[in-house]
């Protein structure tokens, strides 16, 4: 017995590279049938073969395209189904709307035909728009538009802490809830695990609460998947979209010593239908109680419209047939005649973008880009840092943020179009994450939003050239080690 375990000992001691080899050679195979990107396809091939074992550790709980996915492309393909017939009906409503943008703005109201064709959102004309700067603006007028509720309330958020704002929220809403107001919460549960343990009291106060996709030991594969959007809808007609979590870190009131720069914007109008529509569909899809978008739940033009900003929406998710939101940006980037305007906290730009970027440099529109000198992630941060050179040598204009934490996502093309929403200028925004970006036509926000970008440059540093190549070399040298995994992060 024991010279046959001997023996068996042995044979696998010798052998045993000949299974982890086959099972190299059968996730290369996976990963190049999966059709990947070129640049994504490489940089896991090098993850697996430079990390043995942890590589394919890693790989399996990031990397894979789970069923997962093919269930959100399904929720898409029946969402689509749903709204055929509706879009058909609208179709000559949107048309005439997209005709008014069109003498409006020229030919930037391709973004919002690419929208309407790609049946992701309808042009909506006459609605009001605020831009709201910070939490310090945001956060009076979210209570404000929860305390005057009165048929519900829905919030889907990435981050919701139970810290000072966090915790005056939720007391209004379970006062909110005791009074007869439909209250529904969906949060991301990697984003905010504290919340879940509040998830019996909610129940007893009449608050419907689910997690998105919460991460347990059988779901870690799909852990790569979150919901990153920040969206509150009130009454059907008062919206709330942009980077601006349920947080204290968003209120510069001296608590934390880091400054937070964010932006959102408030919508009412007949454009927070769509935002409904999809908090609707992301609802079902985490598991909440089944409802239907009856009267209530959709704002009906009044005899007197809100406004008169255009506004549409691009929403993005892993099973989405396209990256709908890089694809609206690069639309407005192409078409942009005088200026482009960029803040992002993270900068791990697709080919595409950094291409569209260059040409329109290049070509002779004023590209300024904006992005936080100190991030809060150092690899993203220094993988970031290795894209701005060939923008800067096409002539980019790039400046670091120095105040604080740069946690804005907008741009702002030729004064005339705004995105403000929850998408970083990075891979995982475009391709992985759940995302939304509001995309406006109004000249007042458009004149705001350059204006703020303006205050912004008084505390951020430009960089040249000449300046980014007397960086040190080890610097430099980080920044393309970083790059590497820049397809993954």
């Amino acid at each position: 017995m024991t010279q046959t375990l001997h023996q068996i000992g042995t044979f696998i001691y010798q052998w045993y590279w000949l299974p982890l080899l086959l099972v190299y050679l059968a996730i290369m195979v996976t990963i190049l049938i999966e059709n990947r990107n070129p640049s994504k396809t490489i940089a896991w091939i090098m993850v697996i073969v430079f990390l043995p074992v942890i590589g394919i550790a890693i790989y399996y709980f990031f990397g894979q395209k789970f069923k997962k996915v093919q269930t959100f492309r399904s929720q898409n393909q029946e969402r689509h189904i749903r709204l055929l017939r509706v879009w058909d009906r609208l179709n000559p409503i949107m048309d005439d709307n997209i005709q008014t943008l069109k003498q409006a703005i020229g030919p930037l109201s391709r973004v919002f035909t690419f929208l309407k064709n790609q049946r992701i959102a309808p042009p909506s004309l006459y609605n009001q728009v605020a831009l709201l700067v910070n939490g310090e603006q945001k956060f009076p007028e979210l209570i404000d538009a929860i305390r005057k509720a009165q048929h519900h309330i829905h919030l889907e958020y990435y981050i919701f802490d139970c810290d000072d704002i966090g915790n005056a929220i939720l007391s209004l809403l379970e006062q909110k809830a005791s009074a007869g107001v439909i209250v529904r919460m969906v949060v991301d549960a990697f984003g905010s695990p504290k919340l879940r343990r509040r998830q019996k009291r909610f129940a007893e106060m009449g608050i419907q609460f689910v997690p998105f996709m919460p991460v347990g030991f059988a779901s870690l594969a799909d852990s790569n998947y979150r919901n990153h959007r920040k969206i509150a809808i009130m009454d059907g007609h008062t919206a709330f979209v942009g980077g601006i979590n349920i947080s204290d870190r968003y209120i510069n009131n001296g608590k934390h010593t880091l400054f937070w720069r964010d932006t959102a914007v408030k919508i009412q109008g007949e454009a927070v239908n769509m935002l409904q529509t999809q908090f609707w569909m992301n609802w079902h899809l985490a598991g909440g109680e089944a409802f239907r978008l009856r009267d209530g739940y959709f704002h009906t033009a009044p005899i007197r419209p809100f406004g008169r900003a255009a506004v549409t929406f691009a929403f993005s998710d892993p099973g989405s047939v396209g990256p709908f939101n890089m694809e609206a940006m690069l639309i407005g980037i192409a078409e942009a005649e005088v200026s482009i305007q960029l803040c992002t906290p993270y900068f791990i730009p697709s080919d595409e973008l950094s291409t569209a970027l260059k040409l329109a440099a290049a070509s002779g529109v004023k590209v300024e880009l904006m992005l936080p000198s100190q991030s809060d992630t150092f690899i993203v941060q220094h993988a970031s840092f290795s894209f701005l050179k060939p923008l800067l040598e096409r002539g980019v204009s790039v400046y670091l943020y120095e105040k604080g934490l740069l946690h804005a996502k907008t741009i702002c093309i030729d004064g005339k179009l705004a995105y403000v929403g929850t998408v970083n200028l990075d891979i995982r925004s475009f391709y992985i994450n759940f995302e939304v970006s509001a995309i406006v036509s109004d000249d007042v926000l458009c004149q705001q939003l350059q204006a703020q970008f303006e205050a912004d440059k008084l505390d951020s540093t430009c960089i040249t050239i000449g300046d980014w190549r007397k960086r040190p070399r080890w610097k430099r040298g980080l920044d393309s080690v970083c790059r590497l995994l820049a397809p993954l992060l």
